[in-house]
């Protein structure tokens, strides 16, 4: 790899957002990280953010965020990945807190510092959406958004995929700010499933490491199996919005308009995907990822394993 993007990574883990931390520490000149509600509550957020930057050895700064959607009230996803958003192995105490509850202000300050910072959401869209909403600037000084969300199918409804779902508002605001955005949506993270080999891969990765994150794996990947047909293991959905710009060898992609339904009784939180042959249509505003070599990405992510301490 030629280059090492510089990032800021949004995440609220959550089993495969601990993966993307881990890739991203590896991969990324990682310039901090920032925590939302999602999964779980922003306190076990956090916390689970902090415990896996000292197991891969990363001394980005970490700041805590958004506790809530910016309108409706907050939904945890404990039926996923458990009481503590990472259920499924013995987690050693954090090293310390975070180093503040500002992330807001640091994703301003540090996007305005330096013109190629990509934003990597991996969780609901609401600490970006309040950054672009204070800061309109940050839209044309970042150098794009990676996200993971969204997708042709759903998964908290038939039309929406969590993250959007949980804060639509703040996704529409992401989505029409103007930055470029990649999308890594559930048509393409439902392909790159843990499998029981890969699971087995990423154990004998590391000697001490590797067993830990195996064990969060078969909690996940059980989570999606007794839940799902014709699943082998848990989708890794929150990896592939970091792979994308460390690798983009990995993907195929398609230049789309998306939109976000705010109002729909049954599609609430949609991406909608304009895949329409028209002439006049609204302008091209995301790059979709559409396919992912799910083995070479499992290698790298064992080699992302396989690098810390």
């Amino acid at each position: 790899m030629s280059h090492r993007p510089r990032i800021i990574l949004d995440c609220d883990p959550g089993h495969d957002d601990a993966f993307a931390l881990i890739v991203a520490s590896k991969y990324t000149e990682l310039l901090g990280v920032t925590t939302v509600a999602g999964n779980a509550p922003l306190e076990l957020t956090t916390r689970n953010a902090r415990i896996i930057l000292d197991l891969c050895g990363s001394h980005a700064p970490l700041h805590s965020g958004a506790n809530r959607p910016l309108v409706q009230p907050p939904v945890f996803a404990d039926y996923v990945h458990g009481k503590s958003g990472m259920d499924g192995a013995v987690l050693p105490e954090p090293s310390r807190p975070a180093d503040s509850s500002a992330a807001i202000d640091f994703i301003i300050d540090t996007v305005r510092a330096a013109d190629d910072v990509w934003l990597v959401p991996t969780g609901p869209l609401t600490n970006i959406a309040l950054a672009l909403t204070r800061a309109p600037d940050l839209a044309s000084k970042v150098a794009g958004i990676s996200l993971m969300g969204g997708g042709r199918l759903g998964n908290r409804t038939p039309t929406a995929e969590f993250n959007i779902w949980l804060d639509p508002e703040a996704a529409a605001t992401v989505f029409s700010c103007g930055a470029p955005i990649l999308m890594a949506g559930l048509h393409l993270t439902h392909e790159f499933q843990a499998t029981p080999g890969r699971v087995s891969a990423i154990e004998a990765s590391h000697a001490t490491l590797g067993p830990l994150l195996g064990g969060l794996l078969r909690f996940f990947a059980r989570s999606y199996v007794d839940r799902h047909v014709g699943f082998e293991g848990a989708a890794m959905h929150d990896v592939c919005a970091v792979l994308a710009l460390t690798h983009p060898q990995l993907f195929t992609s398609a230049q789309r308009f998306v939109g976000i339904d705010v109002c729909g009784n049954f599609a609430r939180g949609m991406t909608v995907i304009d895949e329409r042959k028209l002439i006049h249509r609204p302008s091209v505003n995301t790059t979709v990822l559409e396919t992912i070599d799910a083995d070479a990405g499992f290698a790298r992510i064992c080699e992302a394993v396989a690098s810390c301490p």
